[in-house]
């Protein structure tokens, strides 16, 4: 199926009067790190992000990956055909669920300002604030219609919204709606840590923690993250991505998003890439856009996987190349594309094309089966794994960024 969007003209008038900011994506400012981010996507249909806001509060939580006397918060209108006018913002400590430690809550600037407007295809980033904690809540209230928004379409975490302006209202009554997405939301950042470069996770749904627990911070990620890794763990995986092929349904490639999301990251040192099963999967086949995609070639997949290699290395950037974990049972399975599977997975731990290898298929794999999750890994779709499994994934990956 075709998902077309409506853009919505309304916010051009709205903000007329308002000055428009846009900060440039590079940030030479070295005294800051990523303690959070996501990768953003088109808005679709199955969430919040078709229609957008106007007159609603949106609160998101979030836990960093790493603490530090003050954050700053990075909000993009990547997608927007229009400017986004925001009308106030908070950055609070999280009580759980959409309350918030009224103690806690401070308001945020961009320039100083506190009612900001982000250009078209626009980031900005905020004044800095004190930290609200690990786990803290960033709440944005649209006065006016903000058009289709930006957004990260399965964040395996709980968003709430509400009628009207409540960014400092440390109660979780007036949000009654929630949505399983981040909007506009794309990284927070801490003063640089004493040790320990940004490590960026990097990927398709393997790395977003699809499948994981809702709101328990299962995703890999995390779990290195949760386990003491030496420096912050940032997530820029999206479920569906893919190495090679665009989509206005599941996102830009990993090569046209790789700079932005990783190489971009303030305080990045490694990468760690997963991604290409569904590039195979999707081989041949008919995409949620409605879209038949050709056959992909082991060359093609591995052209690309140097390209990214590439880039890592001429920004000073180490990269860690994951192995593409079983899947036999899913949807995407057949013998054809097995081979391809093993093919890549070859090339991945024999080229010595990436700095470091991990190997996931044989962390996850069943005994006597390197074709099939373990049992005690699978989600039960059989492409994905549980809470576990992204836990053995953590566990195989944390020694490989320790030397």
């Amino acid at each position: 199926m075709t998902v077309r969007l409506r853009w919505i003209a309304a916010p051009v008038a709205a903000v007329a009067a308002l000055a428009l900011v846009s900060f440039g994506a590079r940030d030479t400012d070295t005294s800051w790190s990523s303690a959070w981010a996501t990768a953003l996507q088109y808005p679709i249909y199955q969430n919040w992000s078709a229609l957008g806001f106007s007159d609603q509060t949106v609160r998101q939580v979030i836990r960093l990956s790493h603490e530090g006397p003050q954050v700053r918060i990075r909000l993009s209108n990547r997608y927007g055909q229009y400017p986004l006018p925001v009308s106030a913002a908070t950055v609070a400590a999280s009580a759980g669920g959409a309350a918030v430690d009224p103690e806690s809550v401070r308001a945020l600037t961009v320039g100083g300002q506190s009612t900001f407007v982000i250009a078209p295809g626009g980031d900005v980033v905020s004044d800095a604030v004190d930290t609200a904690g690990a786990s803290m809540a960033v709440t944005l209230y649209f006065a006016q219609p903000t058009g289709p928004a930006t957004q990260h379409g399965q964040a395996l975490a709980t968003t709430y919204r509400a009628s009207g302006d409540h960014t400092a209202d440390p109660s979780a009554a007036p949000f009654t709606d929630t949505s399983q997405s981040w909007y506009y939301l794309a990284g927070v950042d801490t003063l640089r840590p004493s040790a320990g470069d940004v490590t960026v996770a990097f990927g398709d749904s393997l790395t977003d923690g699809y499948r994981s627990t809702l709101d328990a911070d299962q995703r890999y990620p995390d779990q290195l993250a949760a386990a003491g890794h030496h420096g912050p763990v940032v997530n820029a995986g999206f479920s569906g991505n893919r190495l090679l092929t665009d989509s206005t349904v599941l996102g830009d490639s990993a090569l046209a998003r790789f700079r932005r999301d990783v190489l971009e990251q303030p305080g990045v040192g490694t990468a760690v890439v997963l991604v290409g099963i569904n590039d195979i999967g999707l081989s041949g086949s008919a995409g949620p856009d409605g879209a038949v995609y050709p056959e992909v070639s082991k060359d093609q997949l591995i052209a690309g996987y140097r390209e990214l290699i590439s880039q890592a290395r001429t920004n000073g950037v180490r990269i860690v190349g994951a192995t593409i974990p079983p899947f036999a049972g899913s949807t995407y399975f057949s013998p054809e594309k097995e081979r391809l599977r093993t093919d890549v997975n070859t090339w991945i731990r024999e080229s010595g094309a990436f700095d470091k290898v991990v190997d996931l298929e044989q962390a996850l794999a069943a005994p006597g089966d390197r074709t099939r999750l373990a049992a005690a890994f699978d989600s039960g779709d059989h492409l994905h794994p549980n809470d576990s499994g992204y836990r053995a994934m953590a566990a195989v990956i944390a020694p490989a960024l320790a030397t």
